[in-house]
């Protein structure tokens, strides 16, 4: 759940990490814009800060605003699809339906105010003016912002038009005091702030101000251009600076022609500043940097290594070239708790795709950076339920963008099952890590593209049975399990069989087939009891070697959790924390979270039902801090309903009103309240009751809603896990 923002003034808008110099009319003019527009469109030249203004004012009316300022960051998405997905994460919502997404936003959005920032739309114009619109009309209260290089052209549409900054004329008038005099020279005062950036302790003093001034009328204020041009003073002086910059000007013009082919159509100034930067890079940072084009988003120094690296371009060398290019500005570092991360800004990777095509080396990039992701899901596939999950899961969302750009690739290149292999391999990413939608989409594209039978076609199969059942629509989960088995059976495929029939076990059982699920349930009780654990729960490495482990290593442990959850609902509580008890054992033993938290839900709701709440509250506690950590909406909403039932059962009926306002929360925003098991839904119905009775029904309601609106969400989960909540009952 940690994706699942609070119901208050949230956001996830990007840190601003510099200083926004100028554009003091262009903010109020945006301000006023998206008062009275709901449809606000920011265009301009590549490189003149759209992005950047947009993002100002996105935080400055993000307080007026009930629901927040969400980001969605549109220049990763290579191809046109993909947006309305981009739209869902971005947002505080965690839909686990099989509903179109379409449906699932405009019904999220349609009693919310706030405002999508939709950032670099130029490459996907036509779709994000035809989503817009249908979520306008979907959403009276929802504003839209957008950059990109032209106008949406839709109905109701306001586009600000950005210009350059203002140059000063000379050197002299930079230094006037008057407030138009100040103005004209923000150009200077953004190159004066970077160069002290690249070069501590540099001050811009009177002798510099004229060639100061020189530079950004060479440049025409275009902030971007402005800022590679800093990047140089560590390396010269200004004056030496305006000198070369004047030889500059037709860099990437005709002389270029010959040389690159046909030019990028930018700004004069961005294709002499670029232009520069490029011819004063070494040959191996010209070649990093074309290379590393490929990646969508951010990237990590071992990958950059591995799909950039080779005899021309030694991988030990990518370490150093990438500080090289972060020191020329050309990119940015990014330290996360991981690792440090690089990234372009989107005109820097254009240029370097740009290049990549005229070195005839962009098919070859693309095919070395699917490989790479492709090696990465493998090793995530037979590690995941292993005592790195923590870990995992960090590396899993923060390459997020680089895992969509791959498959996308792959399903334009069908034929060597690269997509099946790779959507079927992040079955642990799509079933544990929060998008379930968007793994069920990508899978039933794969199966589409790539129809001959094989073992990677059989494990999509069972992987689209298991998105299916989560999502609520155990038919679907049911047949394509059958189907798993049937080819499963034909290949002579022992782990893709285990895992198919773990896949029809959870989908009968949240289809209310009690009988079918009591039987296997005994069948895997029975086998548990008998062998005890698979000994591939412990073979870590070697698993990372061979094929079909982490599908061994599912089916047991979901088996297990279907059997402990079937003696729960249709036998014996007792025996269902025995299941637990023989699960727990082996993942403790072997440090696994994800299915342990799983346990921890039936053992909650078996002493719920044994009458021990305290008990029953300590693990649900326990479990409610892995499903936060590991983004896992759905079992967090479950687990709050429990630990209401387990307040109200200890006569804490304020206490339950607040949590029953905290699950709804969430049930919210996955679409589908407790999955549809009736089960749970009649216990939240008896847990309400209880409450009401113990409080009456106007302290109820209070607190309630008091949990209903905690914000942010981690204010909530806190007070659940057992800390005190700000402003909610003790």
């Amino acid at each position: 759940m940690a994706g699942v923002a609070g119901k208050g003034r949230a956001g996830n808008l990007p840190v601003e990490t510099t200083s926004l110099i100028g554009r003091q009319e262009e903010l109020a003019r945006m301000a006023a814009l998206l008062g009275q527009a709901r449809l606000v469109t920011v265009t301009g030249v590549a490189g003149v800060g759209k992005t950047r203004l947009a993002l100002r004012a996105a935080a400055t009316l993000q307080p007026s605003l009930e629901h927040g300022a969400w980001w969605v960051p549109l220049s990763p998405i290579g191809q046109p699809g993909a947006v309305l997905y981009a739209i869902a994460e971005s947002l505080p919502m965690a839909d686990r339906t099989t509903r179109p997404i379409s449906e699932v936003l405009a019904e999220y959005l349609a009693d919310r105010e706030l405002l999508l920032v939709l950032d670099t739309c130029e490459h996907l114009i036509e779709e994000c003016a035809t989503i817009v619109t249908t979520l306008l009309a979907a959403a009276p209260r929802l504003r839209v912002l957008v950059t990109s290089r032209r106008s949406l052209s839709v109905t109701e549409e306001e586009t600000l038009v950005l210009g350059t900054l203002p140059v000063p004329v000379s050197g002299k008038r930079a230094l006037e005091e008057t407030a138009g005099a100040r103005e004209e020279a923000d150009a200077v005062r953004l190159l004066s702030e970077r160069a002290a950036a690249a070069l501590p302790g540099f001050t811009l003093d009177d002798g510099d101000r004229e060639a100061a001034a020189l530079v950004c009328r060479r440049l025409e204020g275009l902030p971007l251009a402005i800022e590679l041009a800093a990047a140089r003073l560590a390396e010269m002086s200004m004056a030496e600076l305006a000198t070369r910059l004047s030889d500059r000007l037709s860099l990437l013009g005709d002389t270029a022609q010959a040389v690159y082919g046909t030019v990028p159509p930018w700004h004069q100034a961005l294709r002499t500043a670029i232009g520069w930067s490029h011819q004063l890079c070494t040959s191996e940072e010209r070649l990093t940097w074309a290379r590393l084009s490929v990646f969508a988003g951010s990237f990590d120094v071992g990958a950059a290594a591995q799909v950039c690296g080779d005899e021309r371009l030694p991988g030990e060398r990518i370490p150093e070239l990438l500080s090289a290019l972060a020191a020329k500005s050309l990119l940015i570092w990014e330290p996360t708790g991981g690792g440090e991360r690089y990234r372009m800004l989107d005109t820097i990777r254009e240029f370097g795709a740009f290049y990549l095509h005229q070195l005839g080396e962009q098919d070859e990039l693309r095919h070395r950076h699917l490989d790479h992701y492709r090696a990465l899901a493998r090793a995530g596939d037979a590690a995941w339920l292993g005592p790195d999950q923590f870990a995992w899961y960090d590396r899993m969302t923060a390459e997020h963008d680089n895992l969509r750009s791959a498959l996308e690739f792959a399903l334009a290149h069908p034929g060597d099952q690269a997509a099946l292999e790779l959507a079927g391999d992040l079955w642990f990413y799509w079933y544990s890590c929060g998008i379930a939608k968007q793994g069920a989409h990508f899978l039933a594209r794969a199966l589409a593209a790539e129809t001959e039978p094989g073992r990677a076609r059989t494990k999509v199969l069972w992987v689209a049975g298991l998105i299916s059942t989560i999502q609520g629509d155990g038919r679907a989960g049911t047949a394509l399990a059958r189907e798993s088995m049937r080819a499963a059976r034909q290949q002579d495929d022992a782990a893709a069989l285990a895992a198919g029939q773990s896949v029809y076990m959870a989908a009968a059982l949240i289809s209310g087939e009690a009988e079918q699920t009591m039987a296997l349930s005994r069948d895997v009780h029975a086998h548990m009891l008998s062998k005890g654990v698979p000994a591939h729960m412990s073979e870590q490495e070697e698993q990372a070697e061979q094929g079909g482990q982490g599908e061994l290593t599912l089916a047991y442990c979901l088996s297990a959790l279907c059997a402990a959850a079937a003696y729960n609902f249709y036998s014996s509580n007792e025996e269902a924390l025995a299941v637990c008890e023989l699960l727990d054992r082996d993942c403790d033993r072997h440090g696994e979270r994800l299915m342990r938290s799983h346990s921890d839900v039936v053992r909650t709701d078996a002493e719920l039902s044994r009458g021990r709440p305290d008990v029953a509250q300590s693990y649900a506690r326990s479990a409610l801090k892995i499903k936060h950590r590991l983004n896992d909406a759905l079992g967090g909403a479950v687990l709050l309903d429990m630990l209401a039932r387990a307040a109200a059962a200890l006569g804490e009926g304020e206490r339950a009103a607040c949590l029953l306002g905290l699950a709804q929360q969430v049930w919210n925003r996955i679409g589908r309240p407790q999955i549809g098991i009736a089960t749970w839904v009649e216990a939240r119905q008896d847990c309400e009751a209880k409450a009401r009775s113990l409080i009456g029904d106007a302290p109820y309601e209070r607190a309630y809603q008091a949990g209903y609106d905690a914000d942010p969400l981690d204010v909530g989960i806190a007070y659940a896990s057992g800390a005190a909540g700000a402003g909610l009952p003790a």
